[in-house]
């Protein structure tokens, strides 16, 4: 072989090797390799906490290694989210609902991490229902009843609009309706929906999981749900676009989400699969019955979908004149 020709192969080669090894340096070895770790920056028996265990149960079956769900609550839901964010584990994902990422950027002045630098949305797993409910002691049936009620009733009606962006959802709901109504704070859910259900409580927005209970009761009524969407548990109960007002529209995203670090093809086989379990039947009627749906969305679905929740909540900021104890 002369000179030449050897350069030429050695140039080939050379040249071959450039467009291997990227691909073989994207490839990332096979994930996972041990126990997957959820946090879920929510108590135990919330409706993120039950989402994250029906999926953590289904993709266990698929990757073949336990799934476990580490509830890390405090702060609504900061503490949690600062947490991961410091784990640096790749075999930690963040399993959460929309608003750390969504919403507290426009409602809090400071966040212990970023949302756009630290994390990736990877798949959407389920819609929370969250539902607008008027205790039965009040008689009032609909949505627009309670809005005349108030409406006649200036600053005498009370209401919870739990935490994260409801509050905000409801501020800006009553500034675009005129409408004066006391805002109570509790600090769980839990005893305002007693209180709703004893009478001491006009009216409250939740999520419908933690009102299911009293609804069944009789003592509480349901009178919308936020969502675009009616609930398969309570198809009869309208959307508050259904009944009038819009301003009341607000999807309750959850999903998972990753380190940017993560390797894109780790992130889209991961969405893959979540996207597989939640069309399993048996994953939709365990939400159903939750006061959720499955709504599996890919990467940069659920990316959209958490951008139009960031600018709703920005313009409702903007609405109510500035951030809520300001």
């Amino acid at each position: 072989m002369c000179r030449t020709d050897r350069w030429m192969q050695i140039l080939a080669i050379t040249a071959v090797s450039a467009l291997v090894l990227p691909t073989a340096a994207f490839s990332a070895e096979p994930w996972p390799q041990r126990t997957v770790r959820f946090i879920a920056p929510v108590g135990a028996g919330t409706g993120p906490d039950v989402a994250a265990r029906v999926i953590a149960e289904r993709l266990a079956l698929r990757w073949r290694h336990p799934v476990v769900v580490e509830n890390r609550p405090g702060a609504d839901g900061l503490t949690g989210v600062a947490a991961y964010i410091g784990m640096r584990d790749d075999h930690a994902l963040l399993f959460s609902y929309a608003a750390p990422i969504s919403v507290f950027p426009a409602i809090h002045e400071s966040l212990p991490y970023d949302p756009k630098r630290d994390l990736v949305p990877i798949a959407s797993t389920a819609d929370t229902f969250i539902g607008i409910a008027a205790s039965s002691a009040a008689n009032t049936a609909t949505l627009a009843e309670l809005v005349a009620r108030a409406r006649t009733n200036p600053g005498k009606l009370n209401c919870y609009p739990s935490a994260g962006a409801l509050p905000y959802l409801f501020a800006g709901f009553l500034k675009s309706q005129g409408l004066s109504i006391t805002t109570v704070p509790y600090r769980e859910q839990n005893p305002a929906v007693q209180d709703l259900a004893e009478g001491r409580l006009d009216c409250t927005v939740v999520t419908l999981a933690t009102l299911m209970g009293v609804i069944q009761t009789g003592k509480v009524r349901l009178l919308a749900v936020t969502n675009g969407k009616r609930a398969p548990v309570l198809p009869d109960v309208p959307t508050a676009i259904e009944a009038g007002f819009p301003e009341l529209h607000f999807e309750g995203l959850v999903g998972l989400f990753g380190s940017r670090t993560m390797p894109a093809d780790r992130r889209d086989r991961i969405a893959a699969d979540v996207l597989a379990a939640a069309a399993e039947p048996v994953v939709a009627e365990r939400f159903a019955a939750l006061g959720q749906i499955a709504r599996a969305r890919a990467s940069a679905e659920f990316a959209a979908a958490i951008e139009m929740q960031r600018a709703q909540m920005e313009a409702i900021v903007r609405l109510i004149g500035g951030k809520l104890g300001q």
